[in-house]
């Protein structure tokens, strides 16, 4: 006969849990990037607003807090999170210096509010409360015990009033005076603490806000350079000339194309002539020769010391020199000859060139990432990066980053930033989106985006609120550029200067960071090499290039005038409080950004035909917009013509000229004080 004790002792027992007192649930944690294994990105000064679901079993009241901490500190520090509905919570916390952040969560059932909850119930019900006054005081003589000596003191002192069982009714008002006392020391013995430890990579603000100026300083030939024959080739200290104007546009990033020497052998002629004739330059992407690789500068450019002499005069201009990094070869770089392991042979025994079939690429070669020697490709490879930092370069745009394995971007970025956590990389990688939000979440502070080819209403709206209102948000930092030296989209072809200027204004007011490639852009460049492609004709890739600035026709004083009003306006500094606005024109794109305070708001319409004018009516949220009393006029304020207008209600009219202004940048004013008031500012 066999008894209930013998079968329990020949049954397996599950393991109870370290702690079964543990009753609180943390889950539903965001920003978490898929379950942690990414870090969220910030600038200096940002918050970080967490949410969870938060509960427990029962009815007891819960508290809940985010812990934070830079990554090389060990002790946390605390922000309250508060209940929202539905057992979520929400809190924050503000970052305050470059470098990696940590934050998780940690969460309790709490006595002390329960308590404080319930006796109010039990006073509002009139009944006898002795015995809970009685409970309170033990709660406040256990934390007592936990406080230091003169918080213990007061905590005694109100435990003593609880149990001589003071007026109920004037205690709990008075209760409230102790509550942040009893909390500071309340008892986590059998608190939750959130399974992970989840990462904040925070950057400097130039990470979120940046206007970008692509030039190739080759064709930067000086001030005394002749009107006609070829043009002579650039150098830093002609370059320097050109600062002035750089400034003057409102730009803060100078980027520069490769600037180290460039091989002769399958050198490019103009126009990518796979035959080149005595003189062609070839593309600065074509990287090394006998004078140097990619730690070098050409020497027609100038020295090392012009090119240092050249980021500290841009300094002086307010601008930060940005320099590209291209991971390939020309044959004549000294890698090859030094390192031939770097590289995959053909049968034949050549080095493999790089190819996009059908499109071969002679002139230059791809590294073997998966080399017998990887390591040491590696290191040197960062060492590149390295080297150019000790120059006073701090931001890099990095050519093609998806051609190169994810495991060596999030190893080499988070080398170079551990010294220096400043640096900015800029991913260049125009493929499908998910290698590009990879590369992102791998450690890529800002991204290439697919604004170049996105022109109708809907695709632009769908895609920006991808980038700016889901979970891409945290990781994926748009750079939006309407040109680039390999991009001349047909609608910039097709529509003249009114496609300029509205793809102007919808990549400078869409996204906190943008670029144009310059002069091409200024002067509107529009040639294609032939119909159906994208390559500008007399490309500067492959030959140098004069160019007359003083043009007729130049975008310089609107892309002047469009960077200041970025400047004067916080809203159009984040990505965080882009929203879109319904129009019954599907020609009209209407949107807003608003700072979190509603203190600046700036609403946006554009016409996105560049032929013909077009009208609209804009449906706005007038509270999403700060204006409280929808039956009182507001006035908005166009910052591009500096016209005001009185609006009311909801619905307003616009009308747009391609041919004029293609677009309003209206900056709100919430109320007008009279009539009056709205006749003073016109």
């Amino acid at each position: 006969m066999t008894t209930t004790g013998s079968k329990a002792r020949g049954r397996k027992r599950t393991k109870a849990p370290e702690d079964g007192r543990r009753r609180v649930v943390i889950e539903g944690v965001a920003p978490e990037i898929d379950g942690g294994r990414f870090p969220i990105k910030r600038v200096v000064g940002e918050a970080v607003v967490v949410e969870a679901d938060v509960f427990a079993d029962g009815h007891d009241a819960l508290s809940c807090r985010l812990l934070y901490r830079r990554e090389a500190e060990s002790g946390w520090s605390e922000s309250r999170m508060e209940a929202l509905v539905n057992d979520r919570w929400r809190g924050a916390f503000r970052v305050s210096e470059v470098g990696r952040w940590r934050y998780t969560l940690v969460g309790w059932v709490d006595p002390w509010t329960t308590w404080r909850r319930d006796l109010a119930k039990r006073v509002a019900a009139r009944q006898d409360v002795a015995v809970d006054l009685r409970i309170g005081a033990e709660l406040l003589r256990a934390a007592a015990a936990r406080a230091p000596e003169e918080e213990a003191e007061l905590l005694t002192g109100w435990a003593e009033r609880l149990a001589a069982e003071a007026d109920p009714g004037i205690t709990l008002l008075e209760l409230a005076a102790v509550d942040e006392l009893v909390e500071r020391h309340a008892d986590r013995a059998h608190a939750t603490l959130y399974e992970r430890e989840l990462g904040v990579v925070v950057d400097p603000e130039r990470a979120l806000f940046s206007a970008w100026y692509e030039m190739f300083p080759r064709s930067c030939d000086g001030a005394d350079a002749p009107p006609d024959g070829e043009p002579p080739h650039g150098t830093f200290r002609a370059c320097e000339e050109r600062l002035p104007y750089v400034a003057a546009m409102g730009f803060d990033v100078l980027y520069l194309p490769p600037i180290h020497p460039i091989g002769r052998t399958h050198r490019k002629g103009r126009n990518n002539d796979p035959r080149a004739e005595p003189g062609d330059v070839d593309s600065p992407w074509a990287i090394g020769s006998e004078e140097g690789g990619h730690k070098a500068v050409h020497p027609q450019l100038g020295t090392l010391d012009d090119f240092r002499r050249f980021v500290a005069r841009a300094g002086e201009h307010g601008l930060e020199v940005a320099l590209d990094v291209a991971f390939q070869c020309s044959p004549d770089h000294p890698y090859v000859r030094e390192h031939p392991d770097w590289f995959k042979r053909r049968p034949d025994g050549t080095i493999q060139y790089a190819e996009n079939p059908p499109k071969k690429y002679e002139d230059i070669v791809p590294f073997d990432f998966e080399c017998a020697d990887w390591r040491g490709l590696w290191q040197e490879l960062a060492s590149v990066f390295t080297f150019w930092i000790e120059q006073g370069v701090r931001i890099f745009r990095v050519d093609n980053p998806h051609t190169k394995p994810f495991a060596f971007w999030e190893w080499l970025i988070a080398d170079v930033k551990a010294a220096h956590p400043e640096a900015v990389f800029l991913s260049e990688a125009f493929t499908r989106p998910k290698p590009m939000y990879r590369l992102a979440k791998l450690g890529f502070t800002q991204s290439y985006t697919y604004f170049t080819w996105r022109t109708s209403k809907w695709e632009l709206a769908q895609y920006f609120t991808e980038l700016t209102a889901t979970e891409v948000r945290e990781f994926f930092r748009p750079n939006v550029w309407p040109n680039t030296p390999d991009i001349l989209t047909e609608h910039l072809q097709l529509g003249g200067r009114p496609a300029f200027v509205q793809r102007l204004l919808l990549a400078a007011t869409l996204a906190a960071s943008y670029g144009i490639y310059g002069p091409a852009f200024e002067l509107g460049e529009l040639v294609p090499r032939e119909r159906g492609s994208e390559e500008y004709l007399h490309s500067e890739k492959y030959q140098l290039r004069r160019w007359d600035l003083d043009r007729p026709g130049s975008l310089a004083e609107i892309i002047a005038l469009v960077n200041r009003i970025r400047r004067d306006n916080p809203a159009l500094q984040s990505n965080a409080g882009l929203r879109f606005h319904p129009t019954d024109n599907d020609q009209v794109l209407c949107y807003s950004k608003a700072t979190p305070d509603l203190a600046n708001v700036v609403l946006v319409a554009v016409n996105l035909d560049p032929h013909s004018t077009h009208a609209a009516w804009l449906e706005l949220p007038l509270a999403e917009l700060g204006i409280e009393d929808p039956a009182q006029p507001f006035q908005v304020h166009d910052l591009l013509t500096g016209a005001r207008y009185q609006w009311h209600g909801p619905r307003n009219f616009v009308q747009l000229d391609p041919h004029g202004v293609p677009a309003h940048v209206f900056r709100l004013r919430h109320r007008l004080r009279s009539e009056r008031d709205f006749d003073y500012f016109l």
